[in-house]
C-alpha cells in the first residue's frame, strides 16, 4: 500500500522545494511533480505516453483522465512506499477525479494534503524576486494567482471535510518550514 502526500500552495509557496527536500531526506519517499510525470510518460515510448504527446505537441490540455492515470500509474510504480505529489490538484475537478480514483482501488491511501500558505504579497515577491525565466512577471504572476486562488477555497473544504488538510506557514525559512512538514508526515504514516 502506498501512502500518498500532496503538498499545494500559491506560486512562490516553497511547495516544489519543499517536496523535493522531503524526499532527499528519506529514502522512503519519492517525489513526484505533475508536469515532470506527464513528460516522463512520454519520453518512455509507452502507449499512455503517445496519448498524452498527441495533446502536448499540439499544444492542448491533457484530458483530466489521462493526467490522473498517469499520476496513479506513477505512484503504483514508484519504488518507495511513500510518494509526494506537489501542485496538485490545481483544480475542483483534478480533486474530484482523484478522489474518484483514489475511492476505486486500494492500492493508494492518501494520508494528508499539506498547503503551504503564504500572502500573496510574499509570494509575488519570491516569483518575481528569482526571475528565472519569461513567465516570472508580474502580468503571468498575476494570472498565475488568479488560477491558484480560484477553486482553493473549495479544494481546502473538500479535504478539510475529508480531515485530510494540514496547513503550514510558509512564510518562515526553508528549514524550519521542512522540519514542521516532516513532523507533521511522520505523524500521519
Amino acid at each position: 500500500m502506498k501512502k500518498l502526500f500532496l503538498i499545494i500552495g500559491a506560486p512562490g509557496s516553497g511547495k516544489t522545494t519543499d517536496a523535493d527536500l522531503i524526499a532527499k531526506a528519506d529514502e522512503s519517499f519519492t517525489h513526484f511533480s505533475t508536469g515532470d510525470l506527464l513528460r516522463a510518460e512520454v519520453a518512455s515510448g509507452s502507449e499512455l505516453g503517445k496519448l498524452i504527446d498527441s495533446f502536448i505537441s499540439k499544444g492542448n490540455l491533457v484530458p483530466l483522465e489521462v493526467v490522473v492515470n498517469t499520476i496513479v500509474s506513477a505512484i503504483k510504480s514508484a519504488k518507495t512506499p511513500n510518494v509526494v505529489i506537489d501542485g496538485y490538484p490545481r483544480s475542483v475537478e483534478q480533486m474530484s477525479e482523484l478522489d474518484k480514483v483514489l475511492a476505486a482501488q486500494n492500492e493508494i491511501v492518501l494520508k494528508g494534503v499539506i498547503e503551504v500558505d503564504v500572502s500573496e504579497d510574499v509570494a509575488r515577491e519570491r516569483v518575481l524576486g528569482r526571475a528565472r525565466g519569461a513567465d516570472d512577471n508580474n502580468e503571468v504572476f498575476n494570472n498565475r494567482m488568479k488560477v491558484y486562488l480560484e477553486p482553493i477555497v473549495a479544494i481546502r473544504e473538500f479535504y478539510k471535510g475529508k480531515s485530510l488538510l494540514h496547513v503550514i506557514n510558509g512564510e518562515r525559512g526553508i528549514e524550519p518550514i521542512v522540519a514542521d512538514m516532516k513532523d507533521l508526515i511522520n505523524s500521519l504514516l
